[in-house]
């Protein structure tokens, strides 16, 4: 089999949980760092798959990666290549399918509760679970692309992921995080970090209690999500 295209867009958003599962689960892939100047690959086709990490900046920045990265999501679409993407990655994702991203009108930072909207989806995605804690970090949000199907929402954002044909998957929350991770957050992003716990954003403090617990269970929700986004990988 291919292997699948992972892209990283800084180094501190690396593929975390997501690069487990494929190794655990015997898909080989490739790291594509955009955030280190490596070159775009030619064709989609060339990889099983594409995943798409987070990073810290706007789609709509003026960055040169942007509008290639934006090509190459649309041709792989077209051909059928599946995406997933990880936060960034699913605004990404959704800003080639002509979805707007624009600045939200709350931060999300920290452990926050998610629910699925679509019976299917729901079962299909998510194993039935009709609400769980996910992670989030983020100052932008996506309208949802033409064709896709609103799968998670929550009270702050009402676009949480999207499903497009049954075969691409964008995220605003993160599903991949491990604990490296987010104490690797914690310390890089400390000045975006309240003293105090909003509704919306978490303190140090409270993202990093019963931290080992949290990510466990979301692992195991990540690992239902990835095995049902690989049921369409190509050979």
């Amino acid at each position: 089999m291919r292997p699948v295209a992972i892209f990283r867009f800084s180094p501190t958003e690396g593929p975390a949980h997501f690069a487990e599962w494929l190794d655990a689960s015997g898909f080989s892939w490739d790291l594509v760092r955009i955030d280190s100047g490596d070159s775009y690959p030619a064709d989609p086709r060339s990889f099983a798959g594409i995943g798409l990490m987070g990073g810290p900046m706007s789609v709509n920045d003026a960055l040169p990666w942007i509008a290639p990265m934006s090509s190459f999501l649309r041709e792989a679409v077209e051909l059928d290549v599946p995406v997933i993407g990880h936060c960034l990655g699913g605004q990404l994702l959704a800003h080639a399918l002509d979805g707007r991203v624009t600045r939200a009108p709350v931060p999300e930072i920290g452990w926050l509760d998610v629910e699925t909207c679509d019976s299917v989806a729901r079962s299909e995605w998510f194993g039935g679970q009709g609400r769980f804690t996910a992670f989030q970090w983020h100052y932008d949000a996506f309208d949802l692309p033409a064709g896709a199907t609103r799968v998670l929402a929550n009270d702050f954002h009402p676009n949480q992921a999207y499903v497009i044909d049954d075969r691409h998957v964008g995220f605003q929350c993160h599903v991949e995080m491990t604990r490296a991770l987010v104490e690797t957050w914690c310390r890089t992003g400390a000045d975006e970090l309240p003293v105090t716990s909003s509704p919306s954003q978490q303190s140090r403090a409270d993202i990093l209690r019963n931290v080992d617990n949290r990510v466990a269970t979301l692992n195991r929700i990540a690992d239902g999500i990835y095995t049902r986004w690989s049921r369409n990988l190509r050979p």
